[in-house]
């Protein structure tokens, strides 16, 4: 079992394309179900989480192929990532 805590070391990786996404830095978690809904990154051209774009880049729980030691495998379409990085 993770703690929410031990995300914000991995990094993201998109399996369909090597695209390097970021590091997860926060959580969505269902409290009346218990469970993980979301990994949220920080929007592109943001530094430290702090400046930047306001936008988030999240990713359903259903998008997650593998939770690693070091990162997050997840399978992106090209529409998906379209959205948050162009």
């Amino acid at each position: 079992m993770n703690r929410s805590s031990d995300f914000r070391q991995k990094e993201v990786i998109n399996v369909s394309d090597g695209r390097r996404l970021g590091f997860v830095s926060d959580v969505e978690i269902d409290l009346e179900q218990g469970r993980v809904e979301a990994i949220i990154l920080p929007g592109v051209g943001k530094l430290l989480g702090f400046f930047g774009k306001d936008s988030e880049f999240v990713i359903p729980w259903d998008k997650i192929v593998k939770i690693g030691e070091d990162i997050i495998l997840v399978d992106l379409d090209e529409r998906y990532l379209r959205r948050y990085f162009d």
